[in-house]
């Protein structure tokens, strides 16, 4: 299908850097990783990819700012556009040879979400969604699922690890899902969480402490898709609050609804 000539921008991007991971992935062992933190490593292909998407995306469009997990803020002369960047969503996965990461864009004008790109290169499966023109997995027009029982849905969520995220809090909340949904899902990117959502793969999704860019491209995939995504609350905004729920209207509000009485 035809796409407009800003997707046209994030996809040769994305497909650029994901040429670039597709081959990390293939000599995984002869990565070089730098510890970041507890559990949470960043590698020499997520940098080089971060860089890659940079300049793909500055060279087409000059003065955007830029906002991406590892170079951070980069300030550019237009200051109503910014890029929202991971440019390797999903790191533990890839570090383990599990093919679920992703690089995810979203473009942010004038503070609202306006275009997004999630591309996982190790399956070849490229979502885009464009603000008010739908969402798309492949040139396939996406829906959110139409399950409204939480007893029939599969939901997906974050999990806490050593020294990160509130560990109590955690098991409060599993605890509580387990006995009201049909299946729960831990898939390790957030990114493709969302994507997931759009294309009615799975019903709804939460997480905790999520940076922008973690999220900001799935968001606007979920509500291209039909869905609703906010923070936890049900009214709040997931980019300020780190904290995000979604799914179809009656699944996210039925996540709420779980959600907001254990934090």
């Amino acid at each position: 299908m035809l796409h407009s000539a800003l997707i046209n921008v994030m996809v040769k991007a994305a497909r650029r850097a994901g040429r670039s991971l597709k081959r990390d992935l293939g000599e995984i062992e002869n990565l070089q990783v730098s510890l970041k933190g507890p559990a949470n490593f960043v590698s020499a292909a997520d940098r080089r990819a971060e860089e890659i998407l940079y300049e793909e995306l500055t060279r087409a469009r000059p003065g955007y700012g830029f906002i991406g997990e590892e170079g951070g803020s980069r300030a550019g002369a237009d200051k109503t556009n910014t890029w929202i960047v991971d440019p390797l969503d999903g790191t533990t996965n890839f570090l383990h040879g599990i093919p679920q990461f992703a690089i995810s864009i979203a473009l942010e004008r004038e503070g609202v979400l306006t275009a997004a790109v999630i591309y996982n290169p190790a399956n070849d499966e490229l979502y885009v969604a464009e603000r008010g023109k739908g969402a798309f997995l492949n040139d396939q027009r996406l829906r959110v699922a139409a399950r409204r029982r939480l007893d029939d849905s599969v939901i997906a969520c974050g999990l806490p690890h050593i020294g990160r995220g509130d560990l109590e809090l955690a098991r409060r909340e599993l605890a509580e899902m387990m006995g009201r949904v049909a299946g729960l899902r831990r898939f390790g990117a957030a990114s493709l969480d969302l994507a997931f959502v759009a294309a009615g793969r799975l019903d709804g999704y939460w997480e905790r402490n999520l940076s922008p860019w973690d999220m900001a491209a799935g968001i606007l995939l979920v509500r291209e898709a039909g869905g609703t995504a906010t923070g936890l609350t049900g009214n709040d905004d997931a980019l300020a609050t780190g904290h995000i729920v979604c799914g179809n209207e009656a699944i996210h509000g039925a996540l709420v609804k779980i959600l907001t009485p254990l934090a």
